[in-house]
């Protein structure tokens, strides 16, 4: 399997810009989903890499092998990239049978008979479609035809396997059987993955990486759980997790190399950073978590129940706090009164301080109740 390397990629239609500058090394094995919202530039990015779609200038390399490059005006065809594409659709021949759509890109290929015949069963195995072998498409249900959609992509044994949103049109609970099977593949294959979707919960659960996209640039580029707990900026810091991390305006001020005092919701409070840090500025954003939002009964903070949300094995409470919304999550099914008091706290060391100005994050740590005298 190849490394895939982007530099300085640029996809630019008249004034618009769909991809700006982007760089970026997918490794070999790697499972990297590309997420953004509608019209980020994801959907163009992965066309650029499988050949289906032109860039502007820059160049991409498999490997030490050039795909593409407007400086050396190369441009390899998508059937000589030895990559293999899921679309949304599926896109099964309706009058062949499972057997006759995996074994079509094979026969395009001048595979011999016994190789084929060996790697479509093959293929029916890994998938655990043999049972429907001679079925037609019609004559299956969403999952089933997603599985032989997989299953015709990598007969080929494609290099790279490209998918563009390829869990979209399936229910919910289909969706998370889907997530499960798409992880075991990649790692029963070691095939390099490349995803395109705009679910967050995807890109967390299958993710080795993931590559987050806003009007066309690339904003982060890390692990999920780094993506998550440390989030580059404010767009990231918002776009990622359900319920959204609360992003409450504050004012700081440096006392220490890894202390500031900070205000918010008419609270003063003592930031202390899990490393030294350098505030650009007196305004600031304070980014927490609802899992960093307690309900003690003996929380430093009290707020009114704006809304709870119970959803059987946690509960999301909106709590009303300084004119401020506030999202905290409470493990199993709870309820409040409109308008009760609430007491609650800021706990643990992963809240996030960022510049407001840049929107870029600062620091990471822990938020102290009161604050420090002296």
């Amino acid at each position: 399997m190849p490394s895939i390397v982007l530099t300085h990629v640029t996809k630019q239609w008249g004034k618009f810009i769909g991809v700006n500058d982007l760089n970026l090394e997918i490794e070999d094995g790697a499972f990297v989903t590309l997420l953004g919202s509608s019209g980020c530039g994801k959907t163009t990015t992965l066309r650029m890499i499988a050949g289906l779609e032109t860039p502007t200038r820059g160049e991409i390399r498999f490997d030490d092998k050039i795909m593409f490059s407007s400086d050396k005006n190369i441009n390899i065809p998508p059937a000589r990239r030895e990559v293999g594409f899921l679309f949304q659709n599926y896109a099964l021949w309706p009058h062949m049978t499972v057997t006759q759509n995996i074994a079509f890109g094979l026969e395009t290929l001048k595979w011999k008979k016994p190789d084929i015949t060996a790697r479509v069963k093959e293929m029916l195995d890994i998938m655990r479609i043999g049972p429907f072998a001679d079925r037609y498409p019609a004559e299956l249900s969403g999952g089933q035809q997603q599985r032989v959609a997989i299953a015709r992509t990598l007969a080929p044994k494609p290099r790279v396997l490209f998918m563009d949103e390829p869990l979209s049109n399936l229910d919910a609970k289909l969706r998370g059987e889907m997530r499960t099977e798409l992880k075991r593949l990649h790692k029963d294959t070691g095939s390099t993955f490349v995803y395109v979707t705009h679910d967050q919960l995807e890109a967390m659960t299958l993710s080795t990486r993931i590559c987050m996209m806003n009007e066309g640039v690339l904003q982060q580029y890390a692990p999920p759980l780094e993506v998550y707990n440390r989030p580059a900026n404010l767009f990231v810091a918002d776009f990622v997790g359900n319920p959204s991390m609360n992003l409450i305006d504050a004012t700081a001020k440096q006392t220490a190399p890894d202390e500031a005092e900070i205000s918010f919701l008419g609270q003063r409070a003592v930031f202390r950073g899990n490393e030294p840090f350098r505030l650009p500025a007196d305004s600031a954003v304070l980014g927490i978590r609802p899992e960093f939002l307690p309900i003690t009964p003996d929380g430093g903070l009290e707020g009114q129940a704006y809304s709870t949300l119970p959803a059987g094995m946690e509960t999301t409470v909106k709590i009303k706090l300084g004119g401020a919304i506030l999202s905290a999550v409470v493990f199993g099914a709870i309820d409040y009164e409109t308008d009760a008091a609430i007491r609650f706290s800021v706990a643990g060391d992963g809240i996030l301080l960022f510049d407001r100005a840049s929107g870029q994050r600062v620091a990471s740590g822990s938020v102290l109740l009161p604050a420090r005298k002296g």
